[in-house]
């Protein structure tokens, strides 16, 4: 078994840390950027309304959530749906051309992406979706039942399956590390990590079941999605369905 010190994630760390000579030596690597909007403009689309906001006492929320993997067979609707896209990435304002949102990111750069697998929600079809920030729209990738495939390129987690959506979270490097360079690479999980506590924190004030994961074949999703897995891959995910009674 190789050495902790000789991994690739220790190498990882080693290599992000900042260093201020570094830092201020203009020593750091450039990295080109890309656009800090992404869309299927052919794609068809499916416009979110302003969201309405249930009561919920944040300490209570955080008291009461558990990940958890079994689920009803039955729909969100697309209110509650819209409800977790907003926890997650709902945009609150804005600051020059960056769009405020939610969760924080680093610099406002948000390199994350928002695709959906969609099993089971009220007034939309069955199929594979990408949340359009700017204009609050889903985008139709796919239609279809691909809860099975999710499932397969999930290491066999029936949840992907039985719960009513997936959220299949994504990243575009460039946009942090092209300022930030290496060091923008933990950013980018730092980022995801926000984005999902808010979903799961949602998901528990609406009475739903969700549970985070980072267990899949990283290309077997990425394949899924139509992703190169270099300019965009994904890094995780989450399952969000109605809670099954035991």
């Amino acid at each position: 078994m190789p050495d902790y010190k000789k991994s690739i994630g220790f190498l990882f760390l080693e290599k992000t840390k900042l260093d201020r000579q570094e830092l201020f030596s203009g020593e750091r690597e450039k990295i080109s950027p890309v656009s800090y909007v992404k869309t299927y403009s052919k794609a068809p689309r499916y416009p979110l309304p302003r969201p309405n906001f249930p009561p919920a006492e944040l300490f209570e929320v955080l008291a009461r959530r558990r990940s958890s993997r079994i689920y009803q067979r039955a729909p969100l609707t697309l209110e509650e749906l819209n409800l977790l896209l907003y926890a997650s990435q709902g945009v609150t304002g804005r600051a020059g051309r960056y769009l405020l949102r939610t969760a924080p990111s680093a610099g406002a750069l948000y390199p994350i992406e928002t695709y959906l697998g969609i099993n089971a929600v009220s007034g939309l079809p069955a199929g594979l979706y990408h949340l359009e920030v700017t204009g609050w729209v889903l985008e139709e990738l796919a239609r279809g039942e691909f809860g099975s495939k999710l499932k397969e390129a999930a290491l066999g987690q029936s949840m992907c399956e039985t719960a009513s959506v997936v959220f299949i979270w994504s990243a575009i490097p460039r946009r942090t590390m092209s300022k930030y360079g290496s060091r923008g690479m933990r950013y980018i999980f730092m980022d995801v990590a926000h984005i999902c506590q808010n979903l799961l924190l949602a998901a528990e004030a609406l009475g739903l079941s969700a549970c985070p994961s980072g267990a899949f074949f990283d290309e077997e999703i990425n394949d899924l999605l139509g992703l190169d897995g270099e300019e965009e891959t994904v890094i995780y995910l989450a399952t969000v369905g109605r809670p099954k009674m035991q």
